[in-house]
């Protein structure tokens, strides 16, 4: 192809991330798993394999289409079912990823003269989301309630609210303040959207996610599953008539082909295993606390959350980036999270926990990682 003014502009921008250290590249999974979202370790639990394999022989790979055209199968509207029950909502819907579940709710339910009140931290897929709905967009600080009040108390229009957060930041590892956003909202009369993303299948007394252990039941909430679920896919759960209107007029539902069906068979087995082995999330929060307690003990800086997602706030970008290298040269997986994951300034280790880690190997990488952020320390000073 002959060089042209838009691939020049392109080489340009690349030539500029490269110089920001914002460069990113793929690397397949290698090393001692602290980077990715299987906090359950159901990705390759026996009953999912062999749940989805039998599917697999049953009903073949593909759907062949929509959910509206041949796409829909039985097992579909049944684990929708199941999982409203599970999340003690009227009705679900499943898609084939969290981020056209959170495009839909956002560019589907509000609506121009609305405002979207979203938290400044929020995850990429609801900052897009909202983006293509035609409402207002007001950004409040995280986490606080009282600018938020001011905020809707300032807000004059006849339009509907919408209020909207992680339950759990995927980014910065802390939580929702899911109570008093439920009372504003009541005060408000505003709806409620909760991304569960990173809480579904951990928190809670069944395990269906922060609302639940908040005691909160009036709410929509997008509900990823391919992260402690194992498996692939999002739900939406919510009062009925929001899930009937999204299957009528969510764009990212009605255009996408269905997930392969055995996908459905998976996450059946999955929510199985959440209800049966609540030992997995009670030695995920044990591990969690015992990586803290020793990062701590190393002199070294982490938040306060209780959380399984720690982040290592390391500020310049290259010291992250050599940092995860450093790391995985010692038989670690973490991966160097920059902006604009993350604000400026703020680059940083995504220390993501699972209940496959044991004490000693943990112990292990609480050593790795102390080494590994006073080499960057290092190699950072030096190329200032």
């Amino acid at each position: 192809m002959p060089a042209t003014n838009f691939e020049q502009r392109l080489r340009g921008r690349l030539s500029t991330l490269g110089a920001q250290g914002l460069t990113r590249s793929l690397h397949a999974p290698e090393g001692i798993d602290l980077s990715s979202n299987d906090y359950l370790g159901l990705a390759t639990h026996p009953l999912l394999r062999q749940r989805m394999a039998e599917a697999v022989a049953r009903e073949g790979c593909g759907s062949t289409g929509s959910r509206l055209l041949r796409g829909e199968r039985e097992a579909f509207s049944a684990l929708e079912q199941r999982f409203a029950a599970f999340k003690s909502s009227e009705k679900s819907l499943y898609f084939s990823s969290g981020y056209l579940a959170n495009l839909a709710v956002l560019a589907t339910l509000p609506e121009a003269g609305d405002v979207i009140f979203s938290d400044e931290r929020n995850h990429a897929s609801l900052i897009d989301g909202a983006r293509l709905s035609r409402a207002r967009r007001v950004i409040f600080p995280h986490r606080d309630t009282a600018a938020l009040a001011r905020m809707l108390q300032q807000e004059s229009g006849a339009g509907q609210k919408f209020i909207v957060t992680e339950s759990l930041f995927s980014m910065d590892g802390d939580f929702a303040p899911l109570p008093e956003l439920a009372e504003l909202c009541r005060a408000h009369e505003a709806i409620l959207i909760v991304d569960e993303a990173h809480a579904v299948g951990i928190y809670g007394r069944r395990g269906s996610g922060l609302l639940e252990a908040a005691g909160i039941g009036t709410a929509v909430s997008i509900n990823t599953a391919g992260k402690a679920l194992g498996v692939a896919g999002a739900f939406v759960a919510g009062p009925g008539w929001v899930v009937d209107y999204l299957i009528q007029r969510a764009r990212t539902f009605i255009f996408s082909t269905a997930a392969p069906p055995p996908v459905a068979a998976a996450l059946d087995a999955a929510l199985t295993v959440v209800e049966g082995e609540p030992w997995r999330r009670q030695q995920l929060f044990a591990r969690a606390a015992y990586l803290r307690s020793r990062i701590l003990a190393a002199g070294l800086t982490v938040a306060p959350e209780v959380s399984q997602i720690i982040p290592i706030v390391l500020g310049a970008n290259e010291r992250a980036v050599a940092a995860a290298s450093t790391l995985r040269s010692e038989g670690f997986d973490v991966r160097a999270i920059r902006p604009p994951s993350v604000p400026a300034g703020s680059a940083r280790l995504r220390l993501s926990i699972n209940v496959n880690l044991s004490e000693s190997t943990l112990n292990r990488f609480a050593a790795a990682l102390t080494r590994a952020v006073g080499e960057s320390l290092a190699c950072s000073a030096a190329s200032s």
